[in-house]
């Protein structure tokens, strides 16, 4: 499994842009899709992003569709979401998770490993 370290939450008011980070370990971070989920509190773990392998190929979740941009640099290891005009809905802990196929995939279950999150609060 590869380990995953989020970051770059926090407290932005409604409107205001964030961009997380997820830092991967291992040598072969470039042959796993990759994916973002958010949970609210009592709420179900919801899916926000997915990259390919190759960062060619992403989907987004209609409720993030036009707002987030999940990006990946393989040579950092790292995949990012750009969250721009943020909502106070937004307000959740954001997970990425890796998986061990190159296809991009909506459905948590697929993914094998989860960072341990990070909080974004949007204020309004």
């Amino acid at each position: 499994q590869v380990q995953l370290v989020e970051s770059g939450g926090g407290l932005v008011q409604a409107g205001g842009s964030l961009r997380l980070s997820c830092k991967a370990s291992g040598r072969t971070f470039n042959n796993y899709a990759m994916g973002w989920f958010r949970q609210a509190p009592g709420k179900e773990r919801e899916f926000a992003a997915t990259i390919n392998s190759s960062g060619g190929s992403t989907v987004y979740g209609n409720s993030v569709k036009g707002r987030f941009t999940v990006s990946r640099d393989n040579a950092k290891n790292t995949m990012y979401l750009q969250m721009n005009s943020l909502k106070p809905e937004d307000t959740a802990v954001y997970y990425c998770a890796a998986r061990t196929r190159p296809v991009i995939s909506v459905y948590d279950r697929e993914y094998s490993s989860w960072g341990q999150g990070t909080q974004v609060t949007v204020s309004s």
